[in-house]
């Protein structure tokens, strides 16, 4: 009988040792060793409708975060924390920042994919910027703007893009990416394009953008759960930046981009094809093609006249692309796309102010951050964690 109780004491306090061992390694694990934790979680989570509640010293202590658990469990990475954690899979969710042309669609997208949601990649859905050549004419973002971000469809393609094209190539970025748990930005102004890829009804050869169409047109059925944010900039401030973007880039090497490419690639002369194709239909080819064709016999006084007249050109065409873009986002918003607009007219009206009125870059800074920075956050990631 002693022998038994003997026994019994002993296997008490074996398995009191063994769990408080347990413990400690659970409570090292949870709040050293995320991945461990992870794998010790997954033996024990089983698939149901449960909300997942986490919270250790990986996270921030102030705030509890949820996921709601579908009926398959999946391992994914949280796009609004950065985290892998148990929980719905966010593969078919994308990100759209759209706006017009100089409206600051890029350097948004770069401030949420390295701040806030660096697991991030972006896919480039401006038509001129998916050709390669013509960085500066064509507005790329350079690659240390880029700042590590990976870019999709940016300088890729030598020949004719349509936006069937797009819809072809961007779905199959789009899945990659998604099949790696990363979350895809969709970025730029063309919108034929980022409605080619959207719509689940798109229909190549019918404009849907043509003013003769009714809205009706526009189909609202999308193929992906889509979070639409809208950066705009008011008309007359955008206008006067665009006027000054246009001088700054001459200034930066577009005059001697342009200047080799018709050396090298020749005039498209009388052929009116030519002039509206590739890189040649973007706004500063045609406008400087005639001033090249012309300056070399001309005097100094005629240089200057014909400069100054194509640079007026490709400021107007500008403002009227812009112009244009702007009427497109309207109508899809009026179709019943959810487009959540982002005013930068405060953070555009600082930046340029003039050198006696100037306010200091720091201030400028402020101003976008708090305009435009957190109010986009704060939408994607309700829209990350919905």
């Amino acid at each position: 009988m002693l022998i038994v109780h003997t026994i019994s004491y002993s296997i008490c306090i074996l398995t009191s040792a063994y769990l408080s061992l347990i413990t400690l390694i659970i409570i090292f694990i949870f709040h050293n060793h995320h991945f461990l934790m992870r794998r010790l979680l997954k033996s024990f989570v089983s698939t149901t409708h449960h909300c997942l509640l986490l919270h250790s010293s990986s996270y921030n202590h102030s705030k509890n975060v949820k996921f709601f658990l579908p009926n398959r469990l999946t391992w994914v990475r949280n796009m609004a924390t950065g985290r892998t954690v148990v929980g719905p899979t966010n593969k078919n969710k994308i990100v759209v920042v759209m706006g017009a042309t100089g409206s600051g669609k890029s350097k948004l997208s770069i401030d949420l994919a390295t701040r806030f949601f660096p697991n991030s990649e972006i896919i480039n859905s401006d038509k001129i910027q998916v050709s390669k050549g013509l960085d500066i004419t064509t507005n790329k973002i350079s690659v240390s703007e880029r700042r590590g971000v990976v870019h999709h469809l940016l300088g890729e393609f030598s020949s004719e893009f349509s936006p069937s094209d797009f819809r072809s190539v961007a779905s199959n970025r789009i899945a990659d990416i998604g099949n790696r748990n990363k979350l895809p930005l969709i970025v730029g102004g063309s919108n034929s394009f980022i409605y080619g890829l959207l719509s689940n009804r798109f229909e190549p050869g019918f404009d849907v953008f043509d003013e003769s169409n009714p809205v009706q047109c526009v189909s609202k059925e999308l193929r992906y759960n889509c979070c639409f944010i809208w950066v705009d900039v008011l008309t007359p401030v955008l206008n006067q930046y665009l006027y000054k973007r246009v001088d700054e880039m001459m200034k930066s090497g577009m005059y001697e981009e342009l200047e080799e490419f018709f050396e090298k690639n020749g005039f498209s002369g009388s052929n009116s094809a030519g002039r509206h194709s590739g890189l040649r239909k973007a706004i500063g080819v045609p406008e400087m093609e005639r001033y090249f064709e012309k300056y070399r016999n001309c005097t100094v006084e005629e240089k200057c006249r014909l400069y100054e007249e194509a640079a007026r050109e490709i400021k107007e065409n500008t403002r009227q692309l812009a112009e244009k873009q702007i009427w497109k986002i309207k109508r899809l918003r009026e179709a019943g796309w959810d487009l959540q607009r982002v005013d930068a007219t405060e953070a555009f009206t600082a930046a340029m102010m003039p050198e006696n009125g100037k306010i200091p870059a720091t201030e400028v800074a402020s101003i976008w951050e708090k305009q435009v920075v957190k109010p986009s956050v704060k939408i994607v990631k309700s829209f990350l964690l919905e």
